[in-house]
């Protein structure tokens, strides 16, 4: 008979899938938040499986009909950061639930040609699936806590003209050479 097994004994394997599965959910989650600063829809776009679902206050749809509502509405403003917080996964096989926390600045352009900073706070309430070695979202609920919005200022930028700013569509530093 075999020395019985120590309670600090764990199943490696079941350990690595757990957090390969963590590492690309968090991963999807990654794409989205890029392709919203990015304005880059097809980046944004593979953080869902085909048949997702969104609702996200202002819009309840498909994958595709949020990620056309996502750039149209964020392609009219001057720029946005979309920054992650902490983000709790429960994986159950190939399916998996999860709260991502957010805030998010938005450069909104006002009519005397300024800008407005609005700055939005909240949680992505996901639902996610591993099909076909790929983990995305299926079902995405975003909570807002919530929102300050205020004038904004264009004058750090002006004054100092040699500050490498974050682009979109293509122009930022980090796609420019490469998309990733």
């Amino acid at each position: 008979m075999g020395e019985p097994q120590a309670a600090t004994d764990f199943d490696i394997v079941a350990e690595l899938r757990d957090l390969a599965a963590r590492r690309d959910i968090t991963e999807a989650v990654h794409r989205y938040m890029r392709g919203l600063d990015r304005l880059d829809p097809a980046l944004q776009r593979r953080a869902f499986h085909a048949d997702a679902v969104v609702d996200c206050g202002l819009m309840k749809g498909t994958a595709d009909e949020f990620v056309a509502f996502c750039q149209d509405f964020l392609g009219t403003m001057a720029a946005t950061h979309h920054l992650l917080g902490q983000h709790r996964i429960e994986i159950s096989g190939d399916t998996a639930r999860g709260e991502a926390y957010f805030q998010a600045w938005h450069g909104v352009a006002n009519e005397a040609g300024g800008v407005r900073d609005l700055f939005i706070a909240g949680r992505y309430l996901d639902e996610y699936a591993c099909r076909d070695g790929e983990w995305r979202i299926t079902s995405r609920l975003l909570v807002t806590d919530w929102v300050k919005d205020d004038p904004g200022s264009l004058d750090f930028f002006a004054a100092n003209p040699g500050v490498v700013r974050g682009g979109r569509l293509g122009a930022d530093p980090s796609q420019i050479g490469a998309r990733s």
